[in-house]
C-alpha cells in the first residue's frame, strides 16, 4: 500500500489532536500535513475542554486522543466531548495497556483504542476508515 496521505483528500476535514508528548504531536501533524486536513492541537485535556466550551458550534470531524494527558485525562475528555458530538469518532492512541482503561475508553465513547507506537499505515487506515468519503458506484446489470 502506498502511504501517500494526500490521496485521502481531507481538505474539508478538521482533525483535533489532544497529546502532551511533543514528538507524538509532531508525528501526527507531519502525517496529516499532506492530507489537506485542518489540524487543531491541544497539549492538555483542560485546553481541549475549554475549546469545546468556548466554541460549541466548531466543527470537528475526528479526534486523536492520548489517555495520559495533563489536567483532564483522555477518557474524561472523551466523555465530555461525546455528550454533544456523539457521531464524531475519537481515536485513543496511547501507551497505556490496562484492560480496565481500554474498557473505560470504549464506554466513554472511543471508536478505537490503539497502543503506541502507531505506524503510518495504521494512521492512514484509520483516517480512511473514519473520514474518507465512500463513493458509491452503480453497476448496470446486463440482460
Amino acid at each position: 500500500m502506498s502511504l501517500n496521505f494526500s490521496n485521502l483528500e481531507l481538505n474539508n476535514k478538521i482533525i483535533v489532536i489532544v497529546e502532551d508528548d511533543v514528538p507524538s504531536m509532531r508525528y501526527y501533524e507531519t502525517l496529516l500535513q499532506s492530507s489537506g486536513a485542518e489540524v487543531k492541537k491541544f497539549r492538555t485535556g483542560k485546553d481541549f475542554v475549554d475549546y469545546l466550551t468556548n466554541n460549541k458550534e466548531a466543527r470537528i470531524d475526528l479526534v486523536i486522543m492520548d489517555f495520559l494527558i495533563p489536567l483532564i485525562n483522555g477518557i474524561d475528555c472523551t466523555r465530555i466531548f461525546k455528550k454533544e458530538r456523539r457521531n464524531v469518532p475519537v481515536l485513543m492512541l496511547t501507551a497505556y495497556t490496562s484492560e480496565q482503561t481500554k474498557s473505560e475508553a470504549y464506554i466513554a465513547g472511543c471508536s478505537e483504542y490503539i497502543l503506541k507506537p502507531v505506524y503510518p499505515e495504521n494512521i492512514y487506515f484509520l483516517l480512511e476508515k473514519y473520514l474518507k468519503q465512500k463513493v458509491k458506484s452503480t453497476v448496470s446489470s446486463l440482460p
